[in-house]
């Protein structure tokens, strides 16, 4: 195998949030990274060991344990310190839910989806309704809708229309047969829960410009091993030259293959120069592969929280390159990053046992990412190095409690 580098160390980090001391954040205290070590051995005992008044927290790790000391004076029913301990409350920063990244910055222009058009609120229980979010989702006129129940269409849902506004209101599901954005343009997606999509994706973006996919929910059943990763597909695809996307604040979880983009190292001609997408502050937990896997185009992720990803996360191949910054990784997380070029076996195990072989892509690393011990391959750095626009990049420390606090439904 291939390897320029293997960047496998939690990364020095200048100031830390007062934090619970789960396992997340108590190596997250770390202030250089030669205490990774000192860290590991520390947080092995203290999140699992019953919590007693004699148990003293070491100097390195004190900030991330910040406001428990107290709790540590007698022995609870469960330890504060466990690795499912609640994330702290955090407050969130202003403007952190508007629009950024390439969906907003691009030669169109920004995304605005049904703003200017009417509203319309359809509600799942009938053939009526069926029928009435079929026809809405097309055309070119500005509108907004309203998704209220569960929409388990006999065929999957095709927005092939364009400035539309795609929303979750009271229990907004889109079940079932899944949905295609496909040869539209100006489409926002949004508060909406995805689930249960047999042998294909939750969402597809086919040959579509200008979207935003923001605080959703996309997930299939958590029994990701034994389900295998070919009962479902993926639960958001990008595919075929679409271009100029934002895919922010949503709840990725409890899935085989998580996010595609580009489905075919044999579409070089159709999908190079486009597939520009920024993914931020995602919650990616209990998935297998693709977190996410991109062919031939660019990619920005930073501020993304990985919690168990169990076989690979980010995989840039086929020239295809991404910008990997302020991101934490944890849990049961084999390999955060690879530019290596093979499909590896796990990712299609039922097709490709061996793994299948495509050339490799490119990976910069631009902010401190903090990789928790998963592998990291980057066998060639590309000229990615900056995002063509502006952003604001959280406080790495703070990742883990502001993406699980304020990532999916109901947070807008």
């Amino acid at each position: 195998m291939k390897l320029l580098s293997s960047l496998v160390a939690l990364s020095s980090i200048a100031s830390a949030s007062a934090q619970v001391c789960n396992a997340d954040n108590c190596l997250r205290g770390l202030r250089s990274p030669e205490r990774v070590a000192e860290a590991r051995e520390f947080c092995g005992t203290f999140t699992t060991a019953p919590v007693t008044a004699t148990a003293s927290i070491p100097t390195f790790a004190a900030q991330a344990c910040a406001g428990n000391v107290a709790s540590r004076t007698a022995t609870p029913t469960t330890s504060v310190c466990g690795p499912d301990a609640s994330y702290p409350a955090i407050s969130l920063p202003s403007g952190a839910f508007d629009l950024v990244g390439y969906a907003k910055e691009n030669p169109i222009g920004p995304v605005s989806g049904g703003a200017g058009g009417p509203t319309t609120t359809i509600t799942a229980g009938s053939t009526a309704a069926n029928s009435a979010l079929i026809a809405a989702v097309t055309g070119a006129n500005p509108l907004t809708i309203i998704i209220e129940g569960e929409f388990a269409l006999p065929a999957r849902l095709r927005v092939n229309g364009s400035n539309k506004s795609i929303i979750g209101g009271k229990n907004g599901t889109i079940a079932r047969n899944g949905m295609t954005l496909v040869n539209a343009t100006n489409i926002i997606v949004q508060n909406l829960r995805f689930t249960g999509v047999l042998d294909n994706d939750c969402m597809t973006i086919q040959n579509t410009t200008r979207v935003w996919v923001d605080h959703n929910d996309l997930s299939s059943n958590p029994n990701i091993i034994k389900n295998g990763p070919d009962l479902y597909d993926g639960l958001m695809d990008v595919i075929r030259a679409s271009d100029w996307i934002t895919v922010s604040w949503n709840y990725f979880h409890d899935h085989y293959k998580a996010s595609l983009v580009g489905n075919n190292d044999q579409f070089r001609s159709i999908d190079f120069g486009h597939l520009h997408l920024t993914y931020h502050h995602n919650y990616w937990r209990n998935l297998g592969t693709r977190g996410n896997a991109g062919r031939f185009g660019h990619q920005h992720l930073y501020n993304n929280y990985y919690k168990d990803f169990r076989y690979q996360a980010i995989h840039s191949r086929s020239d295809n390159q991404v910008l990997v910054e302020g991101n934490v990784f944890t849990g049961d997380t084999r390999e955060a990053l690879s530019t290596y070029g093979l499909v590896i076996p796990e990712d299609s195990p039922n097709t490709s046992p061996l793994g299948d072989f495509e050339i490799d892509g490119y990976a910069n690393l631009g902010a401190t990412n903090d990789f928790g011990g998963s592998g990291v391959n980057i066998t060639q750095v590309g000229n990615f190095t900056t995002a063509p626009y502006s952003y604001t990049l959280s406080p790495l420390a703070d990742v883990p409690a502001l993406v699980v606090r304020y990532s999916g439904l109901g947070k807008l």
